[in-house]
């Protein structure tokens, strides 16, 4: 944890794993504004009310169908909030045991992490560490995991430095995925863009990710 994640960590931070509908939905307005407002890519400084609508809207519906449900032990998807003591949601992570696909390679089915996000009033405080540091506690204690992924736009460097510090490591990069882009216009669209797909290993220290 960098110093100033030490210094300015925010008072009473906790994560948050049971959740409610209505947790999914806050979540889901949240990391609209978090992540899709100035998406890296040329998004939109600020969302218009019917792009914040169609966002929000489809966010809290994945959030939903991806991690809601069944819960208890056999439950392979979880969505995390981490908040601080005066109840402020700060960031959000999605993890689940899904499908990895390499195109050229057999699947495999793995924890991959997705829909990270930290609040611009809260970044540079500890809260992408704490949450990742959750959900791989998640992935080893409760799934049994010794492994986990994420997807990460290679445009998006700070991100990609974010999790390098984390001891991820790019296992291989691909560009046959798209991207929703929030413009000045008003209008999204959709773009192709290159993602790294970065792995870790669990438990083994720094120097057992060097190698990957």
């Amino acid at each position: 944890m960098g110093l100033g994640a030490l210094l300015f960590r925010p008072e009473g931070m906790q994560v948050q794993t049971s959740l409610r509908d209505e947790d999914f939905v806050e979540a889901g307005r949240f990391f609209t504004s978090a992540f899709w407002t100035g998406k890296v890519g040329g998004g939109a400084e600020v969302l218009t009310p019917s792009q914040f609508k169609e966002l929000s809207s489809r966010q809290v519906n994945e959030f939903r169908r991806r991690y809601g449900g069944r819960s208890g032990l056999d439950k392979k998807s979880q969505l995390i909030l981490c908040k601080n003591g005066k109840n402020e949601l700060m960031g959000c992570l999605g993890v689940e045991v899904t499908a990895i696909e390499r195109k050229g390679f057999e699947s495999v089915r793995a924890p991959l992490m997705s829909n990270v996000a930290v609040g611009n009033k809260f970044r540079r405080k500890g809260v992408g560490k704490e949450l990742v540091s959750a959900a791989e506690d998640i992935v080893r204690k409760q799934w049994g995991y010794d492994e986990c992924y994420l997807y990460v736009e290679k445009r998006n460097v700070p991100a990609v430095r974010f999790y390098n510090n984390l001891g991820y490591r790019t296992a291989w990069e691909t560009d046959e995925y798209q991207t929703l882009v929030p413009k000045e216009s008003g209008r999204i669209i959709s773009e192709p863009t290159l993602l790294i797909c970065m792995k870790r290993k669990l438990g083994g220290g720094f120097l057992s990710n060097l190698f990957l």
